[in-house]
């Protein structure tokens, strides 16, 4: 928190700095960003057609899929475009008004928390297929998972509402210059001249409570997937559970380790670059590896994607 002296000036916009330490080589590293952001967007956007068009993949579980991907282009849009501006646009492309930055940081934080939600959604669905596959098709519909997926949205839409509204109650009268490449709640709280006690605490509660839902329903289902598992004899049985979920078992890995990093381990051990380096890692390196794990792991989407851009070669492999 900053101190607020008696005359001060609300501030109605703010510079990010990004990423001043690499300025000599920042086309470099504009190249690379801009690489990354292009291929997680056909990345994604393949996945989105192939289920759209192939009939194959018109079963419950590609609806998460295609909801995941969806998400994943908008979340990295959220902020990679404006910290590409940032990198070439001068100083005009580092700012961002009031109430630009709190609307950045309401749809980051809604579309992380819809991440969470929908990847807590993924694992019923191969609970439903692993341990009750005779009522799978009763249980489990198009519709049923597209209503839970709704779900996921609607419950991460509502996520950032309070911590949104709290941070929008909060004075900032200088300096209006944001230590990061888009607008988290860390680097504006250390700007503000107000008491931050209660924005604080509402957002590691919020944070708790989204974490905590997610992750119990996720453990849970694997639970009883694993002790499924324990009483299959077959052992190709087995590997084919196991190969049903260690794509989502690599992406939950991937996304929660990140988060502990960011919000955990940064606290105990705070460093602006290394937040930077770690809010890169999700917001940008995430959403282009899930993609590729997906549909490395998966031979129904690789066989789609080799039907739909005509690849007959793969057909074989």
């Amino acid at each position: 928190m900053q101190p607020c002296e008696q005359n001060w000036t609300h501030i109605t916009e703010f510079v990010m700095v990004g990423f001043a330490e690499v300025q000599e080589t920042r086309l470099l590293f504009f190249t690379l960003f801009l690489t990354m952001y292009l291929f997680t967007l056909v990345e994604n956007l393949a996945i989105i057609l192939v289920v759209g068009l192939d009939h194959r993949l018109r079963r419950p579980m590609y609806v998460f899929l295609t909801h995941l991907s969806c998400l994943e282009i908008w979340y990295t849009s959220v902020t990679v475009p404006k910290m590409l501006a940032g990198f070439i646009g001068g100083d005009g492309g580092k700012n961002i008004s009031y109430a630009g930055c709190l609307s950045q940081l309401f749809i980051f934080t809604f579309l992380g928390a819809t991440e969470c939600f929908l990847l807590a959604a993924m694992p019923c669905d191969h609970y439903m297929a692993i341990c009750m596959p005779l009522r799978y098709g009763a249980l489990v519909s198009w519709g049923s998972c597209i209503r839970l997926s709704a779900a996921c949205w609607l419950a991460g839409f509502l996520t950032p509402i309070l911590p949104t509204y709290l941070m929008s109650r909060l004075t900032f009268c200088g300096p209006n210059v944001i230590d990061h490449f888009f607008c988290d709640a860390s680097p504006l709280l250390a700007l503000s001249c107000s008491d931050v006690t209660l924005k604080e605490t509402a957002d590691f509660l919020v944070s708790l409570a989204v974490l905590l839902t997610s992750l119990t329903v996720i453990a849970v289902s694997y639970g009883n997937i694993v002790w499924t598992l324990l009483h299959i004899r077959l052992a190709t049985e087995r590997q084919k559970a196991f190969s049903t979920c260690a794509a989502h078992l690599t992406v939950v890995s991937l996304f929660y380790g990140t988060l502990f990093f960011m919000y955990v381990w940064t606290k105990m051990a705070p460093s602006i670059n290394f937040n930077k380096v770690v809010s890169v890692f999700y917001s940008i390196v995430t959403p282009m590896l899930n993609p590729l794990i997906y549909s490395l792991r998966n031979k129904e989407v690789k066989g789609a994607l080799a039907r739909a851009f005509s690849f007959r070669s793969w057909k074989g492999q």
